[in-house]
């Protein structure tokens, strides 16, 4: 054992990373967001009905310069009244997917459309962090079953 690890440096003993993006569906194919309305029923479409009153869960949609969605990202599921979206694994998985903005989205299983300081603190964050990789955080939006609330048409953002 001690020969095989002679013979290569420590340096060559360390895990490979691979930065991979796949798609199968052309860029005009995907949906095109141009305001917080827009951005709701995409969120709509993609939720999953049976978790949308019941469990807290946290997305991220990817943009790419032309407001393009290339894909969404379920960064957290929580309980009944949070869950814990870690920035790091969101800001990875955006500049993974080559994304020019992103879009932070929760529900809020409760119908309650205020958002929480930690909401807001989470939001603000997030949108520092992913300033300093040219990626812009262009809103969050907390949805229900019945209605959205956008922190950008709100100047939350």
């Amino acid at each position: 054992m001690e020969e095989l690890a002679m013979q290569f440096p420590e340096w060559t003993r360390v895990a490979e990373v691979e930065l991979v993006y796949k798609t199968k569906v052309k860029p005009s194919e995907r949906p095109k967001v141009n305001s917080s309305k827009d951005i709701y029923e995409v969120l709509r479409q993609t939720w999953d009905e049976n978790k949308i009153e019941m469990v807290e869960e946290f997305k991220v949609i990817f943009l790419n310069r032309g407001n393009r969605v290339t894909g969404i990202y379920e960064a957290s599921s929580g309980g009944i009244t949070g869950t814990v979206a870690d920035p790091r694994l969101i800001l990875a998985a955006a500049i993974k997917s080559l994304s020019v903005s992103i879009i932070l989205s929760h529900n809020h299983p409760s119908g309650n459309l205020k958002p929480s300081r930690a909401d807001e603190e989470l939001t603000q964050k997030i949108k520092v962090a992913a300033a300093y990789h040219d990626i812009s955080v262009i809103d969050h939006i907390i949805i229900t079953s019945e209605a959205y609330y956008s922190f950008a048409d709100e100047g939350l953002l």
